[in-house]
């Protein structure tokens, strides 16, 4: 791999914004990346019509969804880059300001109208609503309005608090949410942190639809604002760059494995089988293997009832639990929804220490995921309805008809899976070529479109 300073993306030092606006080189590695993680999201809404389970039981099914646990973190935090890099590009904190709220209301607005319809197909929006990825990295830029006036290591500060400081709630879940179901404010609560971990959704108005929270603001927000901070090491020289992303990418990932190794913080769910204990204090039954990194995307699991003092919950008979996870599938079955620190320490180290080794890359690969990683946004409102799509001429084929289940509230509310409509493995994959290689042509199209022309709407896609 080319790693000489001809190498593209090379960037001088870092230095604040001046008020001359200066357009900096684009970093070919974090676009190799950010392709990369496209191409692997859409593995995983394939899977949301394909009707196989987000995670588990077999490890086949497992790793088709761990591998997709990079796509957020990835996308939330390049984010932050994007925006440092487009600030100094603009060389007025007030502009980006400006530009970070107008993107992030866009960008919410997204999210509830042509992505609810792109992932559903059909206008039941008197009974549901998504706040999918696309809705908080448009809050979180509208909140980044302001944090962009902080110094650049206040933001560095409050984004690494908030990601590792957030599971510090794990220690008081039980009594946090017992006092959020009986409180009138427990939607802030779940806009913010639990999101639909507790089988609950914000009704929006008195007869309105149910907002499905799969991504609340927090950690988000913190991914986000670090992304940011990163900008500096993006924009520094390339030997220094390198050696700051392998410390960092390193580092994180080996803090994950001793944090993971010890059990103690940073995710709710331990990997180690516990002995079964009749205690109050258990709060949930028993899940099937993978289930704690995923809401049930077979629609809501209700809130499992509250313990009293005299009805404290008992372990069931070792021939009703559930068969035991492989210990290396459970080390690596962190907690997503709401993203835990060993989650983002998991998927953001090796994704940070990648970037130094594709810097220089070449060849057709690199070429075909830089196209994805410079219109990611261009791409994931691309995808959604042409999967869905696909999944409909897909049930066609197979079952001579299309099933009615394709129109339901997907990806969070729809009804169980039809018997005799789940797919293989094999062939979700499959379609998932065949819709990224359909998508390259108008991507690589609109790429061009914004190299050609600067017009300041394309920023917004």
């Amino acid at each position: 791999m080319n790693t000489s300073a001809s190498a593209t993306g090379r960037i001088a030092a870092a230095e604040p914004p001046q008020h001359a606006s200066v357009r900096a080189p684009r970093v070919d590695s974090i676009d190799i990346v950010r392709g990369a993680v496209m191409i692997l999201m859409a593995i995983d809404h394939v899977r949301v019509y394909s009707g196989l389970p987000a995670g588990g039981p077999t490890a086949g099914i497992f790793f088709t969804r761990w591998v997709t646990h990079f796509c957020a973190p990835a996308f939330v935090f390049f984010a932050g880059t994007s925006a440092f890099l487009h600030g100094h590009k603009l060389g007025d904190p007030g502009k980006l300001s400006r530009f970070l709220l107008i993107r992030g209301a866009w960008l919410v607005l997204l999210e509830l109208t042509f992505l609810r319809v792109a992932w559903t197909f059909n206008l039941d929006y008197a009974h549901y609503l998504l706040a999918g990825v696309i809705w908080v990295i448009g809050w979180c830029m509208i909140l980044m309005g302001g944090v962009v006036r902080l110094p650049i290591g206040a933001i560095a500060a409050v984004g690494l608090v908030i990601i590792a400081g957030h599971n510090i709630v794990d220690f008081f879940r039980p009594q946090v949410m017992a006092v959020l179901r009986t409180s009138e404010s427990w939607w802030i609560w779940n806009l913010l942190y639990f999101g639909f971990t507790d089988g609950r959704a914000p009704q929006l108005g008195a007869a309105g639809p149910r907002l499905v929270v799969l991504y609340s603001i927090v950690p988000w927000i913190g991914v986000m604002a670090a992304g940011y901070a990163f900008g500096v090491i993006v924009r520094m020289a390339p030997p220094t760059r390198r050696r700051i992303c392998w410390r960092l990418g390193l580092g994180a990932t080996v803090l994950f494995v001793v944090l993971r190794v010890f059990d103690v913080y940073g995710n709710p769910s331990p990997w180690r089988p516990r002995p079964p204990v009749a205690q109050a204090s258990a709060q949930a039954a028993p899940t099937q293997p993978g289930a704690a990194t995923t809401p049930s995307a077979s629609g809501p699991r209700p809130a499992p009832p509250p313990a009293t003092a005299r009805s404290a919950p008992v372990s069931p008979p070792a021939t009703q639990r559930p068969a035991p996870f492989p210990a290396a599938l459970a080390f690596l079955n962190t907690t997503k929804y709401p993203a835990s620190l060993l989650f983002l320490l998991m998927t953001l180290g090796p994704t940070i220490a990648l970037l130094p080794l594709l810097e220089g890359a070449g060849g057709v690969a690199a070429r075909v995921l830089t196209v994805f990683g410079r219109v990611p946004l261009f791409y994931y409102l691309l995808h959604i309805p042409v999967i869905h799509g696909v999944a409909l001429i897909v049930s066609l084929l197979r079952l001579g008809s299309v099933s009615p289940w394709l129109f339901a509230n997907h990806p969070m509310m729809n009804p169980p899976v039809p018997e005799g409509y789940t797919w293989s493995l094999e062939l979700l994959y499959l379609v998932t070529i065949v819709v990224v290689a359909g998508l390259y042509f108008p991507c690589r199209w609109f790429a061009e479109l914004k190299q050609r022309r600067r017009n300041s709407w394309l920023s917004y896609l």
